[in-house]
């Protein structure tokens, strides 16, 4: 009797946490992964600090090989293979060996897209001279570093200002290198609300970015085939090394060409088992769609963290058991330099969106007792709702202890919390850590004032 035969798109967070999770619920199952970089589970969250040199050798991010999971795991993790067509109708799928330059068909009892998602990358004049970098992979990143080496590059231009683009000019910074970093918008990290952004901004400039904001990339000065310079609507900004910080974009055009209508930035929609709308299709990492457990709607997030997740769900009931992901609240954090950020639930424009009527107070605090040595500040903002008190979101930036507050946040969205209720919490308090009320306490204090 043939062994079922489970097969994964995509060797990284969520396809191999699937493919670990089903070897360990049964050791019968055929397990066969694609994935066409030369890396399988590694953490792409580590790169820019690769990059900058805090981590010095790029083996410790690498959490297992291929062959360690052939070996191992008997999962046959098959490196620079590219699925290019899924064919629901016949369960099947075709395979590209990109090093053998040959294709064929390979069958499938149940199959898992986790392909991950790209960094968006504009149309723009010059787009393909050398030295324009995005980051999303192992790979990507072993890119830039080698050619930090080969180009010894004076001058760095970042264009867009969300996470990977903030870390990596702090990465650049820490390097010594000129950093500039263009963003359309009129804040970095469009993902906290306008007053919280701009503590951001000042921390950027603060350590030397020159940052130009509510300006748009539309071209590069190239000469020889290689980057000389940023194209903006004002200036052009001189660069021997560009890297694209303008967000990702789900993986998604192997699903939707099969037949899956896409969903929330074209994401793949998924049930609470991570299935999609075909029969033994699922779906999992940052290719896939989440449930927002504040906003109630779809969302599209690509973080480790939620893949890891996804991937761990969906390998429960490949195996033939029974899991949910019970979605998120959109939990981030960032660090640049000694300045810490995070924010999880929602911010102000997705509150007005919703049309939530809502209520917000910001303080700034100090991260332990003001007599205890090695404080500094704190500014916390958090999101209520009018009536009920229900918390719906908040943001946080710092210095050293204060972003992992955050996660005091998360877990009171998680348990759909009033205001009220994260006041009295049982947090723990000594002087090296925390005043007596904890930041994000005396700002649910301010909140409840205006309740």
């Amino acid at each position: 009797m043939a062994r079922e035969k489970l097969v994964v798109i995509g060797g990284d967070a969520a396809g191999m946490s699937a493919a670990s999770k089903v070897r360990r619920e049964d050791s019968g199952r055929e397990i066969l992964v694609f994935e066409r970089s030369p890396h399988t589970s590694y953490s792409a969250c580590g790169m820019p600090y690769y990059i900058g040199g805090v981590v010095e050798d790029v083996e410790p991010l690498i959490a297992r090989s291929p062959q360690k999971f052939r070996e191992k795991y008997r999962i046959d993790a098959r490196i620079r293979h590219e699925v290019t067509e899924i064919d629901p109708k016949k369960a099947r799928v075709r395979v590209a060996d990109l090093e053998g330059k040959a294709e064929r068909w390979e069958s499938y009892d149940q199959l898992l897209i986790a392909t991950g998602a790209s960094p968006f990358c504009p149309s723009l004049p010059g787009a393909d001279a050398e030295g324009i970098f995005g980051l999303s992979t192992l790979e990507s990143g072993l890119r830039v570093r080698r050619a930090l080496e080969r180009l010894s590059p004076r001058r760095v231009v970042v264009v867009g200002g969300g996470y990977i683009g903030l870390e990596m000019a702090e990465a650049f910074i820490r390097l010594g290198l000129e950093v500039a970093l263009v963003q359309h918008g009129p804040q970095v990290m469009g993902t906290l609300d306008p007053d919280m952004g701009k503590l951001l901004s000042d921390a950027l400039r603060e350590i030397g970015v020159a940052l130009f904001l509510e300006e748009a990339a539309t071209g590069f000065e190239t000469r020889e085939g290689k980057v000389r310079g940023v194209v903006t609507e004002q200036r052009t900004l001189p660069a021997e090394l560009v890297l694209l910080g303008m967000g990702t974009r789900p993986n998604s055009a192997l699903a939707e060409a099969a037949g899956i209508a896409l969903g929330a930035r074209k994401a793949i929609p998924v049930n609470p088992r991570q299935q999609t709308q075909l029969e033994n299709i699922w779906a999992a990492g940052d290719c896939a769609e989440s449930f927002h457990r504040v906003s109630r709607r779809p969302v599209h997030i690509a973080l480790g963290t939620v893949a890891n997740k996804q991937g761990t769900v969906a390998g429960i009931n490949l195996a033939g058991g029974y899991a949910t992901f019970p979605g998120v609240v959109g939990t981030a954090v960032s660090k640049i330099c000694q300045y810490e950020v995070a924010r999880t639930g929602l911010q102000e424009t997705e509150i007005r969106e919703i049309g939530l009527e809502a209520v917000s107070a910001t303080i700034t605090s100090k991260t332990r007792a003001g007599y205890y040595p090695g404080g500094g500040p704190v500014t916390v903002k958090l999101w209520a709702e009018k009536g009920s008190g229900r918390l719906l979101g908040g943001q946080i930036v710092g210095i050293e202890g204060a972003a992992k507050r955050i996660d005091v946040l998360a877990t009171a969205l998680h348990a759909e919390l009033t205001i009220e209720q994260l006041i009295y919490l049982d947090l723990s308090y000594a002087p090296p850590y925390s005043p007596v009320w904890d930041p994000v306490q005396t700002a649910a204090r301010q909140v409840l004032n205006k309740l």
